[in-house]
């Protein structure tokens, strides 16, 4: 490798792409916009044919569908070279998901169309449209979110949260994976940015004495009560094992960051005590890791 990065950006529209775009920017990287699958070769290409800038991040979404059909080809393609050691660097995918009712919440919101909704009347009367042009976007992209480095699910993430995602992912100069502990509660549903998933929901729940609901495994009081029970430390053991073990052959692979999520029920004191005791055991192991925690703050 060159030192060079590479990100190729998708999703859906309404999903914070132009927001993810714009961070990656004030990062350093050089933007090219609805970008044809066919030009991400030749351009990785001449980024490395003795091009000053190192960070590059190419957007591909749905406003051109007859291009996407060439994306498998072209990703695969980007692959073998990328394996034979030809690229400039190899490209990381960076997918933004979102729930269909919060997108089209999004549009109403903003009024604006989007873009493969040919119905004429737009937001402006009524959902269906908007449903049917999500559904429609959403199989054009399947195939690119099939691929995917990393997905972010931006449904409860402000603009501000999703700038300070891609910021802390791709942030550094790709030398080294940054490993996020994420807390989440299973009834909210699984994240879809992680790699490797634990169930705490084995362990005895706080949730259930008194003193200690209305805490978190923040608390000093949440965390000796989880603690308490052998389960939690051998668990958390296992769990800063795995992930020790697996970081380096990430890093291999060429990922520059790994989601570790640990969930418990509401995702408020299991997880969250285990999140923040497995974030100073990785420290220790010489990881760079940092504590995220989605569910912590819902009621």
């Amino acid at each position: 490798m060159t030192g060079k990065q590479v990100i190729v950006l998708s999703g859906l529209a309404g999903a914070g792409k132009t927001t993810a775009a714009r961070a990656l920017e004030d990062l350093g990287f050089f933007v090219v916009d609805n970008l044809p699958p066919q030009l991400i070769e030749p351009l990785i290409t001449m980024a490395g044919a003795g091009d000053a800038r190192t960070k590059f991040a190419f957007v591909v979404d749905a406003r051109e569908a007859s291009f996407l059909r060439e994306f498998p080809t072209t990703w695969a393609r980007l692959a073998e070279l990328a394996d034979q050691g030809t690229l400039a660097a190899r490209p990381l995918l960076l997918f933004l998901d979102c729930d269909d009712d919060v997108l089209v919440r999004r549009f109403q919101e903003t009024r604006r169309r989007h873009p493969l909704d040919t119905s004429g009347d737009g937001s402006q009367h009524g959902d269906s449209s908007l449903y049917t042009a999500i559904a429609a976007e959403r199989a054009l992209l399947d195939d690119v979110k099939a691929r995917a480095d990393t997905i972010i699910d931006t449904r409860g993430l402000s603009v501000h949260d999703l700038k300070r995602l891609v910021s802390e992912r791709f942030g550094g100069d790709g030398s080294r994976l940054l490993v996020t502990l994420l807390s989440f509660g299973f009834k909210y549903g699984l994240p879809n940015d992680l790699d490797l998933c634990f169930d705490a929901r084995f362990l005895p729940n706080p949730y259930f004495v008194e003193d200690l609901k209305g805490q978190t495994g923040r608390d000093a009081a949440v965390r000796d009560f989880v603690f308490h029970h052998e389960d939690a430390s051998s668990y958390l053991a296992k769990i800063v094992d795995v992930t020790a073990f697996v970081v380096p052959r990430f890093a291999t692979e060429g990922k520059s960051y790994a989601t570790v999520a640990i969930g418990c029920t509401g995702g408020k004191h299991r997880s969250v005590a285990l999140v923040e005791a497995g974030v100073a055991a990785l420290r220790e192991r010489g990881i760079e890791v940092k504590a995220r925690h989605r569910d912590v703050d819902r009621s």
